[in-house]
């Protein structure tokens, strides 16, 4: 096995790469009670073309295939539901979806090779017939419009779709209700056959371990028809590099407005340094410290401290800033103004310095829950990013360079705003 150290953090990571393809990730973490172990395999929402492997037959599936595929999979053809026997075993188990990958995972204290019997079972076992796949369509669908009436969702899809013109990632992962009436037992199998090989997997475990007595019992419960595929080949429509629309505005049942400024990253430099260096100005220009949000706040304009995320892959990057308002125009009006106020005065050095600590702060005490660990270690995986690397490059980002970023991503032309009023 491979094993990386981080002198700084005094951690571990050991990584192999089974014959099938499979890659496994072991972070152990010596007299820790909580054991965590994900799975996931590289194919999200933004997935809906592709060329299978075998075959070279171009498929192009509806919308929301992804996340149906993950609800499937627990159904077992002797009727029994693997989520249902994960938690009955005493696991705190789940999946998710994402725009570029599916996640199975559970967590527990004991019996953690009983939950990998069921989880290496049923994540290998397809079972999908017209009869199964209609009666999810219909539980799917109650949950897409439930998301329907979620006002915090509207804003954020909104958002997207302000930014992105012609990229799968503005839409919703669920799918729509129509997109999923054309799923079929054939499209999930055609899916499940190119996406779920072992060399589009990974598997990321924390916890009181020791690697090679895992990877034994890993390889034990992989059935013997898994193999390596090798590259799927993804096909995704070209972006424009402008936003599709600069704002969007809905009115929906809510109390106080909701807002989400995005901001859509053309830089081509989507890489850790750049993820630090955003982090900190997001901070400097409307985190808790600054002196917009104190501003803001003390005149009754914003009601808490806002959200603020960097989402990056190789199809798609953007900033969001999120939050309520009693007015989101005059936030987004008094945000652009800080930014063009950052790029024409320059950055304060001591508050960088006090806002880069407080970051590498934060990236130090991830390391102290196994479940936060394992999922970032496999996220940033489907990203090709080595999750050390946050670590190791913190201390190394200056002024210079974050200025640099500023000028590259902050750009007025690519900001827009999405707005929940009352009705």
């Amino acid at each position: 096995m491979e094993k990386v150290d981080n002198i700084k953090i005094k951690e571990s990571v050991y990584t192999e790469k089974l014959e099938n393809g499979l890659k496994i990730i072991i972070i152990p973490k010596k007299n820790t009670l909580k054991k965590y172990i994900i799975w996931g395999t590289h194919f999200g929402s933004i997935d809906n073309r592709f060329v299978m492997p075998k075959t070279k037959e171009e498929v192009f599936i509806p919308d929301g295939v992804a996340h149906f595929l993950e609800h499937k999979l627990f159904e077992q053809p002797d009727g029994t539901n693997s989520l249902d026997t994960l938690m009955a075993l005493g696991m705190e188990a789940n999946a998710y979806t994402t725009n570029d990958h599916t996640a199975y995972l559970y967590q527990c204290t004991d019996d953690f090779y009983k939950g990998l019997d069921e989880l290496m079972d049923y994540v290998q076992t397809p079972y999908f017939t017209d009869e199964n796949v209609e009666k999810e369509k219909g539980i799917i669908a109650q949950e897409i419009s439930m998301y329907d009436d979620d006002p915090g969702f509207q804003v954020y899809i909104n958002t997207m779709e302000c930014m992105y013109k012609n990229n799968p990632v503005k839409l919703d992962i669920a799918g729509t209700v129509e997109s999923i009436s054309k799923i079929t037992p054939d499209v999930l199998y055609k899916c499940y056959n190119t996406f779920y090989n072992m060399g589009n997997m990974v598997m990321v475990v924390c916890g009181d371990f020791e690697p090679e007595k895992l990877v034994k019992e890993i390889r034990k419960r992989i059935k013997k028809n898994q193999y390596d595929q090798g590259e799927i080949e993804r096909i995704y429509p070209e972006e424009s590099k402008k936003i599709a629309k600069k704002s969007k505005t809905v009115k929906m049942e809510v109390s106080t407005p909701l807002f989400m400024i995005g901001i859509k990253d053309n830089s081509n430099n989507q890489t850790v340094k750049t993820h630090i260096a955003v982090e900190i100005i997001l901070n400097m220009l409307i985190g808790q410290s600054s002196e917009l949000y104190k501003d803001l706040y003390d005149k009754g304009l914003l009601l808490s401290e806002p959200e603020l995320d960097y989402e990056f892959s190789k199809q798609y990057s953007h900033i969001l800033i999120g939050g309520q308002s009693k007015n989101p125009n005059k936030i987004f009006e008094l945000l652009n103004d800080k930014i063009s106020e950052f790029i024409n005065n320059g950055i304060c050095l001591e508050d960088f310095e006090r806002i880069k600590k407080k970051i590498y702060g934060q990236y130090v005490t991830e390391y102290n829950s196994v479940s936060n660990i394992a999922r970032m270690f496999l996220n940033d995986n489907f990203r090709n990013v080595n999750s050390f690397d946050y670590i190791n490059e913190c201390p190394n980002i200056d002024l210079d360079f974050t200025k640099k970023v500023l000028i590259e991503i902050f750009k007025n032309e690519n900001i827009v705003i999405s707005i929940v009023e009352p009705k």
